[in-house]
Parts: structure tokens; C-alpha cells; sequence
């Protein structure tokens, strides 16, 4: 007499966890679309955005779109977003991040800011392949130039290891960062790539982009034709 509440429960269970399942891609291809719109704002606005030089000197690229309406300085929780690394094959597929704690120094209060982190040299792109590092503690961060050029006399060229941007209203401006840690949002991975696929696996260019992220590759592409990289076609999973 007890078997159907059991069946019951069970089924309810795994409607549930489809059900998350589900809402878990749909959020993490949100995510990728308005990190794409955040790339093509980046690239339709030359002479506010972030310099020529900066993109064609970056080793990896992260956006975290709409960060302050998710609640990363108010409400304490953490942003979201995506990844991509030079290979020598081109830009990587995709990696999901989450950005939480740290101080800002710009635009606080401020709804809609998107921010943006560009690894610089060698030392960012092996403290954001372990998979979970601090700004300013284990990685060097300082606001980025701003503008069509950058000069190369300006601190940028020096030794910081992460140039960081924030976006609001279409306007970009360098963000002082301080104390924010970067890991791999894991629950995204597998949502997008169906299984627990390695963060340094992804970022260094041995695992394919699934199809999904097919936009956002392009965008990416699109800056790095600016630099030495570019990745026309996107693989499948």
C-alpha cells in the first residue's frame, strides 16, 4: 500500500530535477546572449570603450554582464558570466565564472553595470586557469584605459596582470576591483556542456564550443581580429 506514495515522491522528484535542469540552461544561455550584446557594445563604441592595444595584447577576455541587478553589492550574492582564452587555435570555448566579494571603486549603487576583466599576461591567465583566484591577492588588478588608443607609457603595460571595466547606460569606464574572487560556476558548465567539464580544459582550448555558444564565439572572434586571434568555426559537442 505504500508503493504509490513512493512512485509518487520519486516522480515529483524527477519532474523537479528536469525542471531545474531546464531552468538552469535556459539562465545560462541568458547569460551568454547578454554577454554577447556586452561584446558588440565593446566593439560599436571605439572611442569609449576599451583600447585596441588592451584587446590585441589580452590573453583572456571575462564578461560579467548586469552584475549589480544580481544583487553582488545590496543584496551580498554573486555575479555570473563567461570566459575565453587565446589558444594557439584561436579564442577558446567558453568558460562559465562567478565573480563574488571585493570593494568596488566606481559606480556603486549604479543599476545595469556590466564588468569586464581582461587578463593581461601570463601570470592572470594561470592564476584564472586554477579555477579560483582573488583580485589583488593572488592576481594583480587595476582599472583599465579608456578610449580608441591606449598609451604605451601608462601603467597597463607595467606588470598588472587584470585590466577591469565596468559598462552602464553604453558608457565604459576602468573599475577599481579590489578582493573579488573568480572561480568556475559549475552548475552552468554542465547545463551548457552536459557533463563536469574541466575549467582548465575549457579555457585552454581542449574542449569544443557546443553549438549553443555559437553567437557568443563569433563575438569574440570578432574582437580578436582587432589582435593576432581570431576563431572563425566554433566546433559541436
Amino acid at each position: 500500500m505504500r508503493i504509490m506514495p513512493v512512485l509518487l515522491a520519486g516522480a515529483i522528484a524527477l519532474t523537479g530535477g528536469n525542471l531545474w535542469a531546464a531552468s538552469g540552461r535556459q539562465d545560462a544561455l541568458q547569460r551568454l546572449q547578454m554577454s554577447t550584446d556586452v561584446l558588440h557594445s565593446i566593439m560599436s563604441a571605439p572611442d569609449r570603450g576599451i583600447p585596441e592595444e588592451v584587446m590585441s595584447s589580452a590573453k583572456c577576455i571575462v564578461v560579467i554582464p548586469d552584475l549589480v541587478k544580481g544583487g553582488f553589492i545590496v543584496g551580498g550574492e554573486h555575479g555570473r558570466g563567461i570566459a575565453s582564452c587565446r589558444t594557439a587555435r584561436g579564442w577558446s570555448a567558453p568558460a562559465f565564472v562567478s565573480v563574488g566579494g571585493g570593494s568596488w571603486g566606481l559606480q556603486i549603487g549604479v543599476e545595469g553595470v556590466d564588468l569586464i576583466m581582461v587578463v593581461m599576461n601570463d601570470r592572470g591567465l594561470q592564476h584564472l586557469l586554477s579555477s579560483k583566484f582573488e583580485l589583488s591577492g593572488a592576481a594583480s588588478a587595476s582599472a583599465g584605459p579608456v578610449g580608441r588608443h591606449a598609451s604605451a607609457g601608462t601603467d597597463w603595460t607595467m606588470n598588472t596582470e587584470v585590466l577591469t571595466y565596468s559598462r552602464s547606460h553604453g558608457i565604459f569606464a576602468g573599475l577599481t576591483l579590489n578582493g573579488a574572487v573568480v572561480e568556475q560556476d559549475a552548475d552552468s558548465t554542465r547545463a551548457i556542456y552536459g557533463r563536469d567539464a574541466s575549467f582548465k580544459g575549457i579555457l585552454s582550448g581542449r574542449i569544443r564550443a557546443p553549438r549553443s555558444t555559437a553567437k557568443f564565439m563569433r563575438a569574440v572572434g570578432d574582437m580578436g581580429r582587432s589582435g593576432t586571434i581570431a576563431q572563425e568555426n566554433p566546433g559541436q559537442e
